[in-house]
């Protein structure tokens, strides 16, 4: 049995092989093993955000915003063409991934979709 295998599911590490399916015993999910696989696959390649253009972003980029983002609770907006110095990149679960100050607007998060490296 693979020692880094588990649930894609509930994240159990507790499963087991059962003929060509992997089973969890917490949640009962049940998987084939070439799923596993490419589960396994896109995990290392899971650390690539990239932008609009499709450049891979790291830590300290400089990045331009490409389209006027409205600001939630808010009546202003970040313009098209800003330029936003030192991101970071972070693991956010509402699509925004970068985390940065911007000047006249402060501390906020930005979805990669819509920045391209400078």
């Amino acid at each position: 049995m693979e020692s880094n295998l588990s649930c894609p599911t509930c994240g159990c590490e507790h499963v087991y092989p059962d003929g060509s399916l992997w089973i969890c015993p917490e949640c009962g999910n049940e998987w084939s093993q070439d799923a596993a696989n490419d589960a396994a696959g896109a995990a290392e390649g899971q650390g690539d955000i990239r932008d609009a253009n499709g450049n891979v972003l790291t830590d300290g980029d400089t990045v331009t915003v490409i389209k006027d983002l409205k600001i939630k609770g808010s009546s202003q907006a970040v313009k098209g063409g800003t330029k936003v110095k030192n991101i970071r990149l972070i693991d956010g679960t509402d699509g925004h991934n970068i985390a940065c100050k911007i000047a006249g607007f402060g501390a906020m998060n930005l979805k990669s979709e819509f920045v391209k490296k400078s």
